[in-house]
Formats: C-alpha cells, structure tokens, sequence
C-alpha cells in the first residue's frame, strides 16, 4: 500500500499516519526525519543538504527527492509506504511521480482528511499545556477542572505561541496558498480520495481504513 495523507494543519494527520502504518505494516516516512538522518550520517546529499540550511535557505527539491529515493530503498519501504507531509508542493509531486514510475511503484491512493476551518481553530487555540509536568489538556475536548491550572501538579497551564488564533490562521492560509494545488494535481490523475476527519480518532480511522480497501481492490 502505497499512500499519501493531505490534510491541513490540525486534521489529525499525525494521529492517523500512526494508525494506518502499524496496522498496514508500511513505514510512516517524514521528510524532516530522512533530512535529519541524512545529514548525521553525513551523506553526499546530508552533506548538500547541510549546505543549503547552514545558509538559512530551504533545501532543494532534487535534494529531498534524492533521500526519499534513498528511503525507499530500505528493507521495510519493500510493500509500501505512507507519507504525511511530503510532497509539499506541486513540483516536489511531479519530482515524486517520476520517482515512483521510474520504479514501477505508483501510488495507490491519497487521502485528503477533510476538517472546516472553524474546528480547525478550535482543535488548535484550546490547547494547553503544564509549564510544570507537560500534560496537556484541550478547553473543550479534554478540560481542566481549573482552566489556569493543571489537574495533575497544579502547575500554570500556557497557550503556545503558535497555537493562537492569529497563528492558526497564517498558517491555514500558508497552506491553503503552497499545498490545495496539489488536491486538483491528485485529483487529475483519479488517486484524490476523501476522510471525513471531523469525527473522533476512530470513526476516522475506518473511513480511512475504508479507502484504502477500496483502493486495493
């Protein structure tokens, strides 16, 4: 199962890219997380890379597709893969698909998880964390009995910086500017398929469970 979750800041990609990798058995594959290893281990294109962010400037698109080549050639990327976050942008796409048709390996499907803006930013501006132990709570899906206070410690409960409304929105724009085209680049080729991500953690976990069944029929 070859797959790719779209899905703006706050639907709930990470939680679900969790799920549909362990229970598919595909690797849950993160560009930050292949950059990271490429640059420790000091590879030709670690190396390229590091380049580029010492300079403060945005590693190149060849780059990042060269290591995500690089990543699925490892041993548990053989039956499939999932990426959440990766393409970003409709060349890093086009980069991919050719990657993918050089290898005979196309994408089966891509799950965009759909969530209206207004539940985004309630998701995103009531989170809250303990400046003492860390637990974090949500002012209307996991409540403090003390909105300023933590249950556990009783520590001060702090909003982070980019978790404000102000912050929440830039960032919706962002993506609805740099990553949307690449809805109507799936939807071109027929591999576009919807999640409704607005319901709890598992409802949505089988309609995406649903998808992919659907997709490898």
């Amino acid at each position: 199962m070859r797959v790719i979750l779209l899905g703006p800041p706050g639907a709930g990609k990470g939680t679900q890219a969790v799920r549909i990798a362990e229970a598919y058995g595909i690797p849950h594959i993160s560009t930050g997380d292949i950059l990271r290893a490429n640059v420790k281990a000091g590879t030709d294109l670690g190396v390229e890379a590091k380049r580029f962010m010492d300079a403060g400037d945005l590693v190149p698109d060849d780059v990042i597709v060269g290591m995500v080549g690089g990543r699925l050639d490892e041993d548990d990327a053989s039956s499939g893969f999932l990426f959440d976050g990766f393409p970003r942008t409709v060349p890093q796409a086009q980069s991919l698909e050719d990657l993918l048709i050089g290898r005979e390996t196309p994408l089966d499907v891509v799950v965009r998880m759909s969530v209206a803006k207004d539940d985004i930013v309630t998701r995103l501006t009531g989170r809250r964390t303990c400046a003492q132990c860390g637990r974090i709570f949500h002012l209307v899906f996991d409540p403090p009995t003390d909105a300023a206070r933590c249950d556990d410690c009783q520590g001060e409960l702090t909003q982070r910086d980019d978790d404000t409304e102000d912050v929440v929105l830039n960032r919706l724009e962002v993506y609805a500017a740099q990553t949307e085209p690449l809805e109507h680049f799936y939807w071109e080729r027929g591999l576009l398929r919807d999640a409704e991500a607005n319901g709890a953690p598992d409802e949505v976990f089988a309609s995406i469970q649903g998808i992919l069944a659907e997709s490898a029929a």
